[in-house]
């Protein structure tokens, strides 16, 4: 990817997961073998999940996110920031030329998709009904998990440009992606080059996304780069379990403060909201709150208001509590 000063001050990440990139990508992965030790306990339980779903929704769903090789770039808009509503709305209101277009990416197309490529009514609504019980079936059960791993990602992010800039930022992103001014390189399957041209880029951290990061196929969709979370084995073992409770030997930590406040405190290292906090913990809002409370009133913590939210950080006597006492698991 080749920038220009225009582009590295239109350097964005995405404010969360986005809903549409997950839901193509989590079904490539449960189509594929590939990072079983991340992602072998999860494809077990969205397996089971998805044989709720009708067999044409399953059939579709693996037509249109093969485990290897392109899909169509109208399933992933920009729209679903805002939500699956908002982006299956988006997909729905495609011109059938555009879907014929992307289509035109996957193989052999069976005879049963050709109503799709028609932007058939029918068709589509079929497709709006996989898209969400593909979600509902399958992401919703890891979701709060997903969020985590993205915001925690996020706050990684965020250091990096508030202590280095949008040249720290890039920088961070080693070894996934290279920074080698004014050049953005990644491994991939085929050798391409996007000039960015002023448009600047959105930059999409994402669970589902294994190794190699990816981007439109269409070179002249607004730039967008979708880059793996760094997760570890065990990140979801069990998808009913709350998030950011790490196993092994006890925490010293966690026998001073508790074993939640002890996680929050460490939850907070990178930055984070309240409601960010509360996602990655598995604790309420109110219980979150009230945890931030206690660390603030011992110092441990600093709270500054945002808008509507506030953003937590560590003081340095934080700082030195984490230091001295390093956790023995990840809380990510």
């Amino acid at each position: 990817m080749h920038f220009t000063a225009q582009d590295l001050a239109r350097v964005q990440v995405a404010g969360g997961p986005d809903v549409m990139w997950e839901i193509v990508l989590s079904a490539a992965q449960l189509a594929g073998t590939t990072g079983q030790a991340v992602f072998g306990p999860w494809r077990v339980h969205a397996r089971t999940g998805l044989r709720r779903l009708p067999a044409s929704h399953r059939r579709l769903i693996r037509y249109l996110a093969p485990p290897v090789g392109d899909f169509p770039d109208f399933l992933t808009p920009p729209q679903a920031a805002q939500g699956l509503p908002a982006g299956i709305d988006a997909v729905l209101s495609l011109r059938p030329q555009r879907i014929r277009r992307d289509l035109a990416v996957l193989p052999d197309a069976p005879h049963w998709a050709r109503p799709l490529a028609d932007a058939d009514p029918t068709a589509l609504g079929e497709l709006a009904d996989a898209l969400h019980g593909y979600h509902r079936a399958v992401l919703t059960p890891v979701w709060h998990r997903l969020h985590s791993a993205v915001d925690a990602e996020r706050a990684v992010r965020a250091r990096a440009l508030l202590n280095h800039g949008v040249d720290g930022l890039l920088n961070s992103l080693r070894p996934i992606l290279r920074w080698s001014p004014p050049v953005l390189e990644a491994d991939y399957p085929v050798d391409r080059d996007l000039h960015l041209a002023g448009r600047g880029l959105l930059l999409v951290p994402s669970v589902f996304c294994w190794r190699t990061p990816v981007t439109f196929v269409d070179p002249g969709l607004p730039p967008v780069l979708v880059y793996p979370v760094n997760l570890e084995p065990g990140w979801i073992t069990d998808p009913a379990a709350p998030a950011g409770r790490a196993s092994g030997k006890e925490d010293p930590l966690a026998r001073l403060l508790g074993a939640s406040r002890a996680a929050a405190l460490r939850l907070v290292e990178d930055g984070c909201t309240t409601g960010e906090l509360a996602r990655r913990a598995g604790l309420s809002q109110p219980s979150a709150s009230q945890h931030t409370a206690v660390l603030r009133e011992a110092n441990l913590i600093t709270t500054v208001r945002r808008g509507n939210e506030v953003m937590h950080t560590l003081t340095p006597l934080g700082t030195a509590f984490l230091t001295a006492n390093p956790s023995s698991a990840g809380t990510r």
